[in-house]
């Protein structure tokens, strides 16, 4: 009697035993449908028997095999390691690749409309649809009626004459035949030095990774679409991976310009029909090239040809949440087992990755210049405790007086400043209360947009108070510290005739908003743009020339192991934003810390002197890349129970060589959605293995159901 192995796609460590119903032809890697108690659910064939070891009366069938390609073995492989190696379910890890399970079963057809074989008299309703179908082309009736302003009766009776003829649609599957000569660009001679490096390795019958190192404006998306080119042409697919989908928006202009079509998208905000249609079109093949957030990792391409991780420093490359990995470690693993190369894009690379070069597992590919002969953009710091901005104010003179000279240029000015909303906190100047989010460790931001106070944790909001919460007292409470929104209220009083844009992910909250603003900056209908980090990486913008960092301190404090680095990183990029083309750029820090070793290094420019400081900082601290840690966080909602739980995990906690455990400890954020948080932080000797000795560290450990234990291998936050 035949049995198959299948992996299911719920948080389930090992595979179920099925049983393979007469007439069923079934392979290892078919999409399957299955009973589990007393769902359906989908799933993997894994494995194939003839015997099971389930008592062959408790053994349910298979209840459909779906027309698809099979799950390739190296993409089972890869299930399994990500599992393993982050300590997650492999049931998990599979959710993941078959994320929409919809796309299983075929799409159904639209009803399209094109001109049939018969004629009648029309009347002039009939005479434009008639006319509007004459080009061939299929429509929908909804396009019909819209193009020919006229009702769907008015179709209908044509259909019922033979005039109009209904057919089937489908839909067609995006970046499905892009042109790899449509418009090449000239590249400078480090570009095609760069370019040859990764295409050299198309030859060979294995993995590389490359670090595409290359300054802002130095040209790295050409290089690698040289790469993509190759990939066409051979018929495979490649993969983008991006931060944020945000940095998509100017990239899909490049994209298209070079290869004709727009490249397949895979983001959280997509339509479902749209995730329906893109995931079967990358499996069965259709689709060449897509760019996606960090899960479009986990699709099971038919035929991957290349993996590209741009900015690959980004935090946001780590999922924290459900299961956590973190993105380039896994494209990089990924790009070993399917034998084939990564290219890994950035103007300031990740620690880890500027290690694995020194070690010589990466091969380091180098863009010092800007491409078309730009130059980089001068650097000043200001210190805010000698030129200080007006009370209550937070733009120092020096940069109020160039923003002045850069407007009647008729230049742009950018202003950073990582903080959504007016202000982050709210306190009442009578008594000293400072108002918190009631869910978490954090005091609630004001949003005048709004007229509410919000949690950037949890999202809970409340309309502000006219009286303080805690003494009572009317007209008392007071906004701290500057947000976006202050900044803008700071500018419209010093530029009453400059037109102003906030760049903030609450403001434009959608695709199209988000498009519309970078399009008003490109075309110069704006003069001042204030922003977040929504705007400072990515995007060119030639006008440009003035980027004033409005507190360069934000972000070096916390205790994060990377404080310090993703703060040079993150300035780095905004300093990026400006003199992108002929003309010269000025970029200015405003700090109380001007002799702090990270604005020092920003402005001589020194991304390698840094590096080299703060790597020795690491080493000496026994911390990543030089060693290895892993973290558990404990949470529930009973805040006793959750410490006590933690407390018992700790008591139990391995001794070993090369090991040292810190904790637990209540985390920096202490509650989170109403849930109480302890951490335990492994330290490790780099070769040890953390995995297996957390395993069998948690084996034997029983803990109430309410109590969710994490693993956090190879943690980028330390809240």
């Amino acid at each position: 009697m035949p049995f198959c192995s299948v992996l299911v796609t719920s948080a389930v460590e090992k595979t179920y035993d099925y049983l393979i119903p007469e007439g069923l032809e079934l392979g290892v890697g078919d999409y399957v449908l299955v009973p589990l108690g007393s769902r359906a659910v989908h799933g993997v064939v894994w494995a194939l028997s003839e015997v099971s070891d389930v008592p062959s009366s408790r053994v349910k069938a298979v209840l459909q095999k779906h027309d698809l390609p099979s799950m390739s073995d190296m993409m089972r492989h890869y299930i399994e390691w990500v599992a393993r190696y982050n300590l997650a379910p492999m049931g998990a890890v599979l959710k993941m690749a078959i994320s929409v399970p919809q796309a299983l079963e075929p799409s159904q057809p639209m009803t399209g409309y094109v001109l049939g074989k018969k004629s009648i008299d029309l009347n002039p309703a009939q005479a434009k649809i008639v006319e509007i179908l004459s080009d061939g082309l299929p429509r929908r009736l909804s396009e019909i009626e819209k193009q020919a302003e006229v009702s769907s009766s008015v179709v209908k009776t044509l259909v019922k004459h033979g005039v109009v003829a209904a057919i089937d649609l489908f839909s067609k599957a995006p970046c499905s035949s892009p042109d790899s000569d449509f418009l090449a660009v000239a590249l400078s001679s480090d570009q095609r030095v760069a370019a040859d490096s990764i295409l050299s390795s198309f030859d060979r019958d294995g993995s590389q990774t490359f670090l595409l190192d290359g300054i802002t404006g130095s040209g790295k998306t050409e290089v690698y679409f040289e790469a993509i080119a190759e990939i066409i042409r051979s018929d495979q697919q490649a993969l983008i991976l991006m931060p944020e989908i945000a940095l998509s928006n100017s990239f899909i202009g490049r994209f298209k310009s070079r290869f004709g079509v727009t490249p397949a998208l895979w983001h959280s905000s997509m339509t479902p029909a749209q995730r329906r249609l893109t995931w079967r079109s990358i499996v069965t093949g259709q689709t060449k090239v897509i760019v996606g957030a960090r899960s479009a990792l986990f699709l099971p391409y038919a035929d991957l040809g290349l993996i590209v991780v741009d900015e690959e420093h980004d935090g946001a490359y780590k999922q924290e949440e459900i299961l956590i990995y973190h993105a380039r470690d896994m494209a990089v693993v990924r790009g070993a087992l399917s034998k084939i190369p990564v290219v890994l894009a950035s103007a300031t690379p990740s620690l880890e990755t500027m290690q694995n070069v020194l070690d010589g597992r990466y091969v380091h590919l180098k863009l010092p210049d800007r491409f078309g002969g730009a130059s980089k953009p001068d650097i000043q710091i200001i210190d805010l405790r000698l030129d200080k901005p007006e009370r209550q104010h937070f733009i120092a003179p020096k940069l109020r007086d160039e923003m002045v000279a850069t407007l009647e240029k008729n230049q742009q000015v950018l202003l950073f400043l990582n903080r959504r909303g007016f202000a982050p906190l709210t306190l009442c100047r009578t008594c000293g209360h400072r108002i918190e989010c009631p869910k978490c460790t954090a005091w609630l931001v004001e949003h005048r947009r709004t007229h509410h106070l919000h949690c950037h944790h949890c999202g809970y909001s409340k309309k502000l108070p006219e009286v303080c919460p805690s003494c009572g007292e009317a007209d008392s409470l007071v906004a701290c510290g500057p947000g976006v929104e202050r900044i803008a209220e700071e500018v419209a009083e010093y530029f009453p005739d400059a037109r102003v844009l906030v760049m903030a992910s609450d403001v434009l909250d959608t695709h199209d908003k988000l498009t519309k603003a970078l399009e008003d900056i490109r075309d110069s209908r704006v003069d001042i743009i204030i922003g977040t980090q929504l705007i400072a990486k990515g995007h060119h913008f030639p006008m440009i020339t003035c980027v004033g960092i409005i507190d360069a301190d934000l972000g070096l404090s916390g205790g994060d192991l990377r404080a310090t680095e993703r703060s040079f990183q993150l300035l780095h990029q905004v300093a990026g934003r400006a003199g992108r083309e002929e003309l010269s750029g000025h970029v200015f820090l405003q700090t109380y810390n001007a002799e702090q070793r990270v604005m020092q290094m920003l402005a001589e420019d020194n991304r390698d002197g840094f590096m080299a400081v703060e790597a020795e900082e690491r080493r000496r601290a026994h911390m990543p890349p030089f060693a290895r840690l892993a973290a558990l966080v404990i949470s529930g909602s009973n805040e006793a129970a959750t410490r006590e739980a933690a407390l018992a995990i700790g008591r139990v906690a391995p001794k070993a060589e090369g090991v040292r455990i810190l904790g637990p400890a209540q985390a920096q954020m202490y509650r989170i959605r109403g849930k109480y948080r302890q951490r335990i932080l492994i330290q490790a000797d780099k070769n040890l293995n953390i995995q297996k000795m957390i395993s069998e560290w948690l084996k034997g450990i029983k803990r109430p159901s309410s109590i969710r234990v994490q693993v956090d291998i190879d943690p980028q936050s330390f809240l």
